[in-house]
């Protein structure tokens, strides 16, 4: 019995050294991170439970929740999150889906591979401001490229980001055009791990290419794909620099996205009380959602 008590007396202090371990390395980094976001945070809750001197640039009085009233029932705020949700469901999955396409596709044994991962690779590492402000030029509705090129196909010119459905659309397009290669780097790294062996006995049994996709390198890949969506919703939900630089947040505000709402808000407008409650409200939102995705994401690891 006492032998038994001691072995798990050392599992339990070996547990817990490999934990000290684990924060040990991570203290310095986390230590950083905490001193570089605390601040910002902390005074953008405490602008958003105050009025804002702008003389002084300091809270000036305590307002308890009316700015978050204010801003609950502003329907413009609405509108936001509603542009931006839009966004969300038609960038995500086409993003998602086109990134393993192409991953899968180009991770074939075909001549000039390696030349058509290269390409892929240079919308990423573009300015999204100069993404934005190229494609908008592209799509200009009187001299851009894209009606010049319809226009040899006997089609009259579009205006792209004139019309409120074509301009999500297009920023849609761009922001895809953008991302898409991220998502392929993550999705070739998944593939390119995935084991052979499992392949080639589905090729001694003589399963065509759609039958290996679907029984064998989808459950495989599931994990990566939901952890490759969690990764890819953190950084669409911040979406600002690519609609503020093609559309401006127009026609009207159809591209208005959650983020250009609340910088218009606070640095057109000068309610940075109101825009911050309108931040904080947003943070809560996306925390919420990053923990039901993290927790689907878990479950499909669980699960295959």
């Amino acid at each position: 019995m006492a032998s038994v008590q001691t072995r798990r007396g050392g599992a339990r202090g070996a547990a817990l050294r490999d934990l000290a371990g684990r924060w040990a390395f991570m203290a310095p980094a986390a230590a950083l991170l905490g001193l570089t976001l605390a601040y910002p945070i902390f005074y953008t809750i405490q602008i958003s439970f105050s009025e804002l001197n702008l003389g002084t640039f300091q809270p000036d009085g305590f307002v308890g929740w009316d700015n978050y009233r204010t801003v609950i029932e502003d329907d413009r705020f609405w509108q936001a999150l509603r542009v931006t949700a839009i966004y969300l469901v038609a960038a995500l999955p086409l993003q998602i889906v086109l990134g393993f396409s192409i991953a899968w596709l180009i991770n074939a044994e075909w001549q000039g591979r390696g030349v058509v991962r290269a390409l892929f690779i240079i919308p990423m590492v573009v300015a999204p401001v100069v993404a934005g402000g190229v494609w908008r030029m592209i799509l200009d509705p009187l001299w851009g490229l894209a009606n010049h090129l319809i226009g040899l196909f006997g089609l009259g010119p579009v205006d792209w980001l004139g019309d409120p459905t074509l301009a999500m659309a297009t920023v849609v397009i761009i922001d895809t055009w953008r991302w898409t290669p991220f998502v392929v780097l993550i999705a070739t790294a998944a593939i390119l791990a995935l084991p052979k062996e499992v392949f080639e006995a589905a090729d001694v049994d003589g399963a065509n290419w759609w039958y290996k996709l679907r029984w064998i390198a989808l459950p495989l890949l599931m994990p990566m794909i939901a952890a490759t969506f969690v990764v890819r919703w953190l950084g669409a939900v911040k979406m600002f620099d690519i609609a503020l630089a093609a559309t401006g947040g127009g026609p009207g505000h159809a591209t208005a996205v959650i983020n250009l709402f609340i910088y218009d808000e606070a640095f057109r407008s000068l309610r940075f009380a109101e825009s911050s409650a309108m931040a904080i409200i947003v943070l809560a939102l996306t925390m919420i959602l990053t923990g039901l995705f993290l927790l689907g994401a878990r479950r499909l690891e669980r699960r295959y």
